[in-house]
């Protein structure tokens, strides 16, 4: 009994001394990141230009597909869901509006940021990784390079860039979809839906899911490239960088995404 209890006090020790280290080492990581970044923006031509666009055509056009037929299954969904329940108090009229706003406001960005995580985050993390286990990192700090300009900056400005335009894409593929179960389902015409959608869902909506894809594309790419980072030294390490990747970037996402529900809501409390 007393054997076990100090086993357990041992395990809880290391978690939290693990804890402590991970995040001391992710603090550490994000001060190296914004030196990073400034340097870049005090001077452009030390911006990898090449591997920007192609981290660009990387986190957009090549995850499209799979961005609008997610987005477009959630619209399906959504309006199947919403549809069933207020057609039984013949408020069909607000469906649009329903649709509209859960698109903009949390799906749309949402969804986007998980299949982004999914597809980028993970590879960020497999890469860097990777030429940890393979000392290209060591060799580039022997060169007097420092890694996260050489490796970091390009993917988070792909990323801010690119994701909010996939944001976009989503948010209107989402409500296309929603459209299409309201027109085949309860027979509404097209400039029915978009008038009560123009009347029941507000602008500011679709930059507050805008402004989340933002901080969604920041997450992602900062996660990804620390978890390689803090890759081991052999090829399972690799794999439990990416995991781990995808797992923390989906956790810290939810979070982010929990704070800004209520910034906002405060927000528009504060505006009357």
């Amino acid at each position: 009994m007393i054997k076990k209890l100090v086993d357990r006090l041992i395990h809880c020790g290391e978690t939290i001394y693990q804890l402590k280290e991970e995040t001391v080492s992710l603090i550490a990581f994000l001060g190296d990141m914004a030196a990073a970044i400034w340097e870049c923006i005090l001077h452009p031509k030390r911006l990898r230009w090449k591997d920007f666009l192609f981290y660009m055509n990387n986190c957009g056009p090549d995850g499209l597909p799979i961005t609008i037929m997610i987005n477009a299954l959630m619209g399906v969904v959504l309006a199947y869901q919403a549809e069933v329940q207020s057609h039984k108090y013949g408020a069909d009229n607000f469906l649009p509006m329903v649709i509209g706003c859960t698109i903009l406001r949390e799906l749309g960005p949402l969804m986007v940021a998980i299949v982004a995580t999914g597809r980028n985050g993970s590879a960020f993390a497999a890469e860097i990784g990777t030429m940890k286990i393979s000392e290209e990192l060591d060799a580039l700090r022997t060169m007097g390079i420092r890694p996260a300009r050489f490796l970091v900056v390009p993917k988070m400005w792909a990323m801010l860039l690119m994701l909010p335009l996939l944001t976009v894409i989503g948010d209107c593929v989402g409500c296309a979809g929603g459209y299409l179960v309201l027109s085949s389902e309860i027979g509404m015409p097209l400039d029915v839906f978009l008038r009560l959608t123009r009347q029941g869902v507000a602008v500011k909506y679709f930059f507050e899911g805008i402004l989340k894809s933002f901080v969604f594309a920041g997450i992602i790419t900062t996660v990804g490239c620390w978890r390689g980072f803090r890759t081991g030294n052999d090829a399972i390490a690799v794999g439990r960088s990416t995991t781990s990747a995808v797992v923390i970037s989906i956790l810290f996402i939810v979070l982010a995404d929990t704070f800004l529900a209520k910034m906002f809501t405060v927000f528009y409390g504060w505006q009357g």
